[in-house]
């Protein structure tokens, strides 16, 4: 007997999942769907792991994270943004996602309602509905140069039932940043009428255009209706981790501390000795995936951009692209068709909101070589289309 919840029942996988089973496992084909790299985490990460497991790190361990990890999170932020965050606002999550929901069980009752900039990582929302909330998009602009959010548009999408604002900076799948100025006028808003907000600053180290992108704890007070997610998984080329952070305002120590015993009463301690030592000796690591990736962008921007009928939106920052192509609009049949005739594989953007239907979405975290080969399959397959 099936007694799932209707909610569940009727919620779809991600169409991103949809291609990825016809094509993992498959050494034909070359991934560009899933947002990692195909670099395997360096090999000091794994050392730091290693040794703590061999020295038996193999107990529980506290629910907001070893202190170890919790000060090397603290020492970062004071490194790279000049701020100082309280131990007692950290938890070390289970991946970025588990992250996401702790904070939706924190916050959302039903009938409540989360205001989010899309095209979005499918996942948030989902989080957002299994918690019993309603999806409210706010969808972003987009032009030859890039990626926009109308702010005053979000402001306005909010109501008495609005719970929370989530943003994803830089976004998945988008690459879009928003701005200090921006981030002071939402939080300043979300001030004035008790609305938090739930910023994704997972992909705040890949940005081509300045050292990292704006963070809100920059400019958010301790006891703001803020919460800020970070993980290890991008920067850190730790995606099989599952290893990432949350930030919270300073009166929901209990909250969380009561959360993280009641899903995962906390992580594994000798891989947070592993993520310690990304934050710690990672620097020059996460410095040269971002060279890497810049180089990346450029291959698949200057190939996309040559094929006629293709249309790609431009971005400065995380590790995708967005682009339509002329008399496509069922793209999840044509990432579908590239798996099967290419050996390509991308995601269909039906998987980040209605409103990004039409795009597909490529991951370019690739080498050089693989890169301008699957650039070369795809150009191949556009040409026998017409």
């Amino acid at each position: 007997m099936d007694i799932t919840r209707r909610a569940i029942a009727a919620m779809p996988d991600s169409p991103i999942i949809d291609v990825w089973r016809l094509g993992i496992g498959r050494n034909d084909v070359i991934g560009l769907w899933a947002g990692e790299s195909d670099l395997p985490t360096p090999q000091p990460f794994c050392d730091a792991a290693s040794r703590a497991l061999a020295a038996g790190h193999t107990f529980y361990s506290p629910n907001r994270g070893i202190a170890e990890l919790r000060d090397a999170i603290r020492a970062y932020y004071a490194r790279l943004c000049g701020i100082a965050i309280e131990d007692e606002r950290i938890s070390v999550t289970c991946g970025g996602m588990n992250a996401v929901t702790l904070v939706a069980q924190a916050i959302i009752e039903p009938g409540d309602n989360v205001v989010c900039v899309t095209p979005s990582w499918p996942n948030i929302l989902r989080a957002v509905t299994i918690a019993g909330g309603e999806v409210r998009s706010v969808p972003l602009g987009y032009g030859d140069d890039g990626w926009h959010l109308d702010v005053q548009q979000l402001i306005d999408a909010c109501d008495a039932r609005t719970k929370a604002i989530y943003y994803a900076s830089p976004g998945n799948p988008t690459g879009w940043t928003m701005e200090a100025g921006q981030q002071r006028q939402l939080l300043e808003f979300a001030r004035s009428r008790g609305i938090a907000i739930l910023a994704d600053e997972v992909y705040q180290r890949i940005v081509y255009d300045r050292p990292y992108a704006p963070s809100l704890l920059e400019i958010a007070s301790a006891d703001d209706p803020v919460f800020v997610i970070n993980s290890f998984s991008k920067a850190w080329l730790m995606t099989g981790w599952r290893m990432g952070w949350l930030v919270y305002p300073r009166a929901m120590l209990g909250t969380f501390e009561k959360l993280v015993q009641f899903n995962t009463s906390g992580g594994q301690s000798f891989l947070q000795a592993g993520a310690a030592a990304a934050l710690n000796e990672g620097e020059a690591v996460v410095e040269a995936f971002v060279a890497r990736c810049r180089g990346g962008r450029q291959i698949a921007l200057d190939r996309l951009r040559a094929i006629d009928g293709l249309h790609v939106v431009p971005a400065n920052a995380s590790f995708y692209l967005m682009f339509s192509i002329d008399g496509v609009t069922d793209t999840l049949e044509f990432c579908k068709r590239a798996v099967h005739e290419a050996g390509v594989g991308l995601a269909p953007g039906s998987a980040f909101g209605e409103e990004s239907a039409h795009q597909i979405r490529l991951c370019y975290a690739r080498s050089d070589a693989s890169l301008t080969e699957a650039m070369d399959r795809l150009e191949t397959l556009l040409h026998k289309r017409r």
